[in-house]
C-alpha cells in the first residue's frame, strides 16, 4: 500500500492552476494538501493554458512536502483524459475526480492513471485518487466508491452542487448537509478511507468557519476543504489534540498495556472508568498529535 494514502489531511487548499502567483509558494502557509485546480477554476478556452501551467508547477516548485492533488475536469468532459496525463507525468501525487457517482467512475480514471504511470515511467500505484461526491446519487454510492480502489484515499462532500441537487441551498447551519455527512463518514469509516468536509466560502464569517469546522470535527471527518489561507490556522487549531488530551491518551494507552497483561478488565484514569474499547481512540489522539508536530514518542 502507498504509505501516503493515510498521511495527515487535516486542511486541503483549492488553487486555481492556471495562476502561477497563487501555486508559486502556497506552502508557506503551511497546508496539509494543496488542490490544484482544472475544474471550476478555469474557463474552458483556457484548460490547456492551465495544464501546462501546472505541469511546469508540479515539475520545478519544491512544496516542502506539502501533497499536491490535481482536480481533474468531469469525467463528461473531453478534458479530463489529458488532465490525467499532465497530472501523472508532473508527478502530483493524488487526482481529485469531480462528480462521482458509482465505482465504475474511479476504475475508469485508475485505468487511466495506470496508463501514464507505464508510459511515463512513474513509479507503479505512486499515484493516488480522491473522489468528490458532489450529488444525491453519489452521496448514496458512498460505500462502493469507497471500495472501488486501493488508491482511493479518500471520499470529500462537495457542498455546492450537492445541496443544488436536493434542491435547496446552502444555509449556513449545516442542516442541508448533515445527512450526507453523516452518511459519508459511515461509509469511509466502515471501509477505511479517510473523508473529507466541503468548503466554507464566506470568508467574512470566521466564527461561523469556526463552528462549521467544530461540527465536522465532532462528527469524525479527517479534514476541511478549504479556500483561503487565513482558514489554516482555524482548521489545524481544532484538530490538533490539546496538551491535556495527548497526557490522557498516553495515561490510557499505558495503563490499558499494563492492566490487560495482568487480567484487568476495568480500571479508572483520572476518574474516569475505562476499558479495552478506550484503546484505539487514545492510539490514533496520539498518532495524530505525532503527525501534527505536537507530541514525540515517551513525552508526557
Amino acid at each position: 500500500m502507498n504509505p501516503n494514502k493515510k498521511r495527515l489531511r487535516r486542511s486541503m487548499m483549492f488553487l486555481n492552476a492556471q495562476k502561477p502567483g497563487l501555486i508559486k509558494d502556497p506552502y508557506i502557509y503551511k497546508p496539509d494538501s494543496i488542490i490544484l485546480d482544472l475544474e471550476d477554476a478555469v474557463a474552458m478556452k483556457e484548460k490547456d493554458a492551465a495544464r501546462y501551467s501546472l505541469f511546469h508547477a508540479l515539475r520545478e516548485i519544491d512544496y516542502h512536502g506539502v501533497e499536491r492533488v490535481v482536480r481533474i475536469n468531469g469525467l463528461d468532459t473531453e478534458f479530463w483524459v489529458e488532465d490525467v496525463r499532465c497530472a501523472v507525468a508532473g508527478g502530483a501525487d493524488a487526482i481529485r475526480v469531480p462528480k462521482v457517482e458509482r465505482a465504475s467512475d474511479i476504475k475508469m480514471v485508475e485505468n487511466a492513471i495506470i496508463s501514464c504511470e507505464n508510459e511515463f515511467g512513474v513509479e507503479p500505484g505512486r499515484t493516488l485518487i480522491m473522489a468528490a461526491l458532489e450529488s444525491a446519487r453519489g452521496v448514496l454510492a458512498a460505500m462502493e466508491i469507497c471500495e472501488s480502489s486501493e488508491r482511493l484515499f479518500g471520499i470529500a462532500l462537495s457542498g455546492g452542487d450537492y445541496t443544488k441537487d436536493l434542491q435547496t441551498v446552502i444555509s449556513g447551519t449545516g442542516i442541508e448537509m448533515m445527512g450526507a455527512r453523516q452518511h459519508m463518514i459511515i461509509a469511509a469509516r466502515a471501509t477505511g478511507v479517510q473523508c473529507f468536509d466541503t468548503v466554507f466560502t464566506n470568508l467574512d464569517d470566521m466564527e461561523g468557519f469556526r463552528k462549521d469546522v467544530e461540527t465536522i470535527h465532532t462528527m469524525g471527518f479527517d479534514g476541511k476543504s478549504i479556500v483561503n489561507p487565513r482558514q489554516i490556522p482555524i482548521v489545524h487549531e481544532i484538530y490538533t489534540p490539546k496538551p491535556k488530551d495527548i497526557i490522557f491518551a498516553q495515561k490510557v494507552v499505558k495503563e490499558i498495556e499494563e492492566k490487560s497483561a495482568q487480567g484487568i478488565g476495568v480500571f479508572t484514569v483520572d476518574g474516569k472508568m475505562i476499558d479495552i474499547a478506550f484503546y484505539d481512540g487514545a492510539k490514533r489522539t496520539l498518532e495524530l498529535a505525532k503527525a501534527s508536530g505536537v507530541y514525540k514518542e515517551g513525552e508526557l
